[in-house]
């Protein structure tokens, strides 16, 4: 049976005009943009609902929704996916217009959406409130978080489902006791200064965003507060005891539009199905970062597509997302045992040609063929594992033949990075990587590292009893 999930706010329609700008203007120095397709999709309380859909969970929002073209257009889009229950409400539908060129917003046009004025939550809308397992308050600024009739429907639930209430900066304070709020490190200061609230120290840095989040926490009454970091993942507070510091996986690039969201509704979903809280906000961080990874709001799709949430299976998955998404794909190959300062030296430089970086690992029957019986001291799988804990690299791909021909042809990358002193010689993986127009380079070699030299200082060093 699915759980239940409320999420109550402001709902948007955002329209992305996307194009390509390769001119100027003659009569001002403005972009042209041409080819524009017009894509619509929900936004704002919308959007973390459909997200939650996407989750798992049997999803209602209750918002305000205008009749008008754009309010039809927003039922369009959210009725195939969850059920959704209107408040009155006669202003117009609020519409974010972004015009884009390739990968990159050039300016966004604001119409509509004249605060909510909710004065009486509809029977139908309060009896899903009291059916929930859990709530979100998505509130974006218009009136729906700063209602008394919702603020008082949410104080007296009898159940006392997790509430998660995810912030706006020109919004309404959290109800008092929410299990959750969920801010990013901008509107955490946005709010103590509302507040007329000062903490201590730099304004900088996770300590600063602990300070922040600790004293929001106070201020709101709340449960608990996650500040989330972007690329640094949240840090996730309780005004006692240690916090929780969730790291978010490595990424490789994205559109930030929506993350919040993507935050919240996973956090809410996870709630609703008894997770416990600090393993729902790692969850949540994680899903938020593969969705910011796979285009944000702008990638997200509802004409049955879930979008991906989780990180690639193995290097082949990977590859196919960066070359769907029109990435440089890097990769490198070696045999990478007792990896040292040489080794990481290349791995960074690989990373930096591209969006994506795989390494072609040679296995252990592979490297005993090339290195002789005694070798490799690391097996593949420890050698994997401590490959792919370093930042620069997203995949590892282990491979059994004494050249990666064969892995190469499966991940078709753009460029195959050599280290060593290969500058000007012809490499055996060439005539491979041009079979798709790829490219092959070698990268400078850093002396004074050697995996051999390594291998028989520790065996000397071993027999003379050190």
């Amino acid at each position: 049976m699915s759980t239940r999930v409320v999420v109550i706010g402001d709902a948007l329609l955002d329209v992305d005009l996307v194009g390509e700008a390769t001119r100027l203007s003659p009569d001002a120095p403005v972009p042209v943009v041409d080819g524009v397709q017009r894509h619509v999709r929900p936004g704002g309380a919308a959007l973390a609902a459909c997200l939650a859909a996407t989750r798992g969970a049997d999803v209602t929002l209750v918002t305000p929704l205008a009749n008008d073209e754009a309010g039809w257009r927003l039922r369009e889009l959210l009725e195939p996916v969850l059920t959704v229950h209107p408040l009155p409400y006669g202003g117009s539908t609020p519409v974010k217009n972004r015009i884009r060129a390739g990968e990159q917003s050039i300016v966004r046009l604001d119409t509509g959406g004249e605060p909510a004025e909710v004065e009486e939550l509809p029977t139908a809308a309060a009896r899903e409130l009291d059916r929930a397992d859990a709530i979100l308050v998505s509130d974006y600024g218009r009136g729906v978080a700063e209602s008394l009739a919702v603020r008082e429907a949410l104080d007296g639930l009898a159940h006392r489902p997790p509430v998660v209430w995810d912030p706006h900066p020109r919004g309404a304070q959290p109800v008092p006791g929410v299990h959750l709020v969920t801010p990013n490190a901008q509107e955490a200061s946005a709010w103590l200064h509302r507040c007329g609230v000062t903490v201590e120290g730099s304004d900088n840095g996770w300590t600063a965003s602990l300070r922040k989040a600790e004293a929001l926490l106070h201020v709101w009454q709340a449960g608990a507060v996650a500040v989330t970091l972007g690329a640094q993942g949240a840090l996730l507070t309780y005004g006692q005891g240690a916090p929780l510091m969730l790291s978010a996986p490595h990424s490789t690039g994205g559109d930030a539009c929506g993350a919040g969201d993507a935050f919240a509704a996973t956090a809410t979903t996870q709630l609703a199905a008894g997770t416990v809280l600090g393993e729902a906000a790692q969850q949540a961080v994680i899903e938020a970062t593969h969705f910011v990874q796979d285009g944000g709001a702008t990638g997200f799709s509802l004409d049955g597509r879930t979008p991906s949430t989780s990180p690639p299976d193995d290097a082949v998955q990977l590859a196919e997302q960066v070359n769907a998404r029109g990435g440089v794909l890097v990769a490198t190959g070696g045999c990478f045992d007792l990896l040292h300062s040489g080794h990481v030296a290349c791995l960074q430089a690989a990373r930096r040609l591209g969006d994506a970086l795989v390494v072609c690992l040679n296995s252990d029957e592979s490297v005993r063929r090339l290195k002789g019986d005694s070798r490799p001291v690391v097996p593949a799988q420890d050698r994997a594992r401590i490959l792919l804990a370093l930042e620069c690299v997203d995949a590892v791909q282990i491979f059994d033949e004494d050249t990666p021909a064969q892995v190469l042809r499966k991940l078709r990358p753009q460029v195959w990075a050599k280290g060593g002193d290969y500058s000007g010689t012809e490499l055996s993986e060439s005539p491979v990587v041009a079979e798709w127009g790829g490219h092959v380079v070698t990268l400078p070699y850093v002396g004074g590292w050697s995996t051999s030299a390594l291998v028989d200082a520790v065996a000397k060093s071993a027999a003379d009893g050190r």
